[in-house]
């Protein structure tokens, strides 16, 4: 594994395409294309320690951010600029804030925003999920619904993701505000919106019953199975039997 560190401001692209085995850790800002096309690495960033602002106020990556990302992980104190995870397709990526047009076009991988959220959240989204912190009840005002369902963070799977994918981000960024969030998970788990792409819904629907299919098919195989070996077992003890009295 290789990591890196790097001190500054960060121009266009950071991080860009970094497959598997490579994370790139930023203390300090970005310009747009952070992530872009991330391929299985990991890219942190997150401000000075000296810094006195509030992360989750403030924009540190700028646009487009992780558009086209096909995998990875990543993690962002504070907020990204528009189109953040445009044509996502396989990366899961927590953030504390973004800007418009969040989440578009994405088909694939997961995202938890842990904070606002510009117009046109999820336009065009046809697969992956998103887990947005919806304190002030506004974003259903401001996601695209055409092709998305927003729905409560009530599933066990989901919730252990969220509160797992949050954990890692205060451990790997430091971040105060994820803390807080954790130390009253009962209260804020209920505001976070869970946004699933229909067809997805469905397409996972699916497949589910198909796995399930498949196992109902083999508990009703194996015992007839089971069964044809024990006749052949009987037949062939008969027969060796047959042979050695016939000499």
């Amino acid at each position: 594994t290789i990591k890196i560190t790097f001190t500054g401001s960060a121009g266009q692209s950071f991080g860009a395409f970094i497959p598997r085995g490579i994370t790139m850790t930023l203390v300090g800002d970005a310009n747009d294309g952070f992530g872009k096309g991330l391929s299985g690495g990991k890219v942190i960033a997150y401000p000075p320690k000296r810094s006195t602002f509030k992360s989750e106020e403030n924009i540190i990556v700028g646009n487009v951010a992780f558009y086209g990302a096909t995998g990875g992980e990543a993690y962002v104190r504070g907020m990204a600029g528009e189109r953040f995870c445009v044509r996502n397709s396989g990366a899961h990526v927590v953030v504390e804030g973004v800007g418009d047009h969040g989440c578009e076009y994405m088909t694939g991988g997961r995202v938890v925003v842990l904070g606002r959220t510009g117009r046109n959240f999820a336009a065009g989204m046809s697969g992956g999920i998103a887990y947005v912190l919806d304190r002030d009840g506004l974003f259903a005002r401001k996601s695209n619904r055409e092709m998305v369902d927003l729905e409560p963070l009530i599933d066990a799977e989901d919730i252990d993701y969220v509160r797992v994918a949050i954990m890692k981000h205060a451990t790997l960024t430091g971040s105060r505000y994820a803390e807080t969030i954790l130390a009253d998970w009962a209260n804020l788990q209920k505001k976070f919106v869970k946004i699933m792409p229909r067809d997805y819904k469905r397409a996972l629907a699916a497949e589910a019953a198909r796995r399930e299919e498949e196992a109902r098919q083999a508990t009703m195989v194996a015992p007839v199975v089971a069964a044809k070996k024990v006749r052949k077992s009987k037949r062939g003890v008969s027969a060796k039997a047959l042979q050695q009295l016939h000499g």
